[in-house]
């Protein structure tokens, strides 16, 4: 069992490799945090993630590989309360996802969201104003409405082959009027308000010409970040599910090595300590 101690203490050093990068991250975004709420935004779940994976890949291949038992028995507990964590956040993160999804527009490619589809925690707490002023800082520092621009055989895009693109969730709600106000298009960031009045939705009046505002504040953008979350979590969770089956993997190796180093300590039959005691003490002299 002496080389469980060796396959725990080499994938910590692992570990530990990849923490580096995720804390350097971490430390990189709060130097630039007076520069951008977004930035500001992504900081601490980095640093937090990458200094936590540290400590824990630190202990493990102190444990491992000095046999202490000790170091061993942080590191088991710490890895167990991980797989808890990670349980936990599998079923969250399912749960505040299963509802809400883009609909489907009429001679569009493209789906348009609307808040009302989603409810729950997230929706709640992407349309809350405090956590929608970083969203939208970070929706804006992305520039992706500036990236949706085409160029097409040396002319900017038409309207019918707009209308024929498959948009994000960002780009179909924060870059561009709903479809139901009737603005008319003239590229992809700027649009003609309608003759007469213009659709019954709300959006339709938040809807600016400037590109620092375009509808930032409307609810279609707010429906498009919760759709655009919903995305990248149930991604997140799918790699968390491998991750998960690693960690229970890594956690059984890790198991393995502290019951090797109890009954080395605890001088059993095969341990070094017990050898030198079975030797006769004339042996010594």
């Amino acid at each position: 069992m002496r080389s469980s101690n060796h396959v725990i203490g080499f994938l910590n050093f692992m570990t530990l490799l990849l923490s580096i990068p995720i804390l350097g991250g971490g430390i990189w975004l709060s130097s630039r945090a007076n520069t951008t709420d977004c930035m500001k935004f992504l900081q601490w779940p980095l640093i937090i993630s990458g200094a936590s994976l540290m400590l824990i890949s630190l202990a493990g291949l102190a444990g491992a590989c000095y046999r202490n038992t000790v170091l061993m028995y942080v590191y088991l507990w710490a890895m167990f309360f991980t797989i808890v964590a990670l349980v936990g956040f599998l079923i969250f993160a399912y749960s505040v996802t299963d509802k809400g999804s883009g609909r489907p527009v009429m001679s569009r490619a493209y789906q348009e969201y609307y808040l009302q589809d989603y409810s729950g925690w997230l929706e709640e707490r992407v349309s809350k104003q405090s956590y929608w002023t970083k969203i939208s800082s970070c929706i804006r520092d992305s520039h992706a409405c500036n990236k949706m621009r085409r160029i097409v055989r040396g002319a900017p895009e038409t309207a019918d082959q707009f209308y024929l693109r498959k948009l994000t969730p960002i780009e179909s709600g924060c870059c561009k009027p709903p479809t139901a106000c009737s603005y008319v298009y003239i590229n992809e960031t700027f649009w003609y308000p309608p003759e007469g009045q213009v659709g019954p939705d709300p959006d339709c009046y938040r809807w600016n010409n400037d590109q620092d505002q375009l509808c930032y504040n409307c609810n279609s953008c707010k429906a498009g970040a919760v759709a655009s979350v919903k995305t990248s979590w149930r991604k997140v969770a799918v790699i968390n599910i491998v991750l998960l089956i690693l960690l229970v993997i890594f956690y059984v190796v890790a198991c393995a090595a502290f019951l090797n180093n109890k009954r080395l300590d605890n001088d059993e039959p095969y341990g070094e300590t017990r050898m030198e005691k079975a030797q006769p003490s004339w042996l010594n002299l």
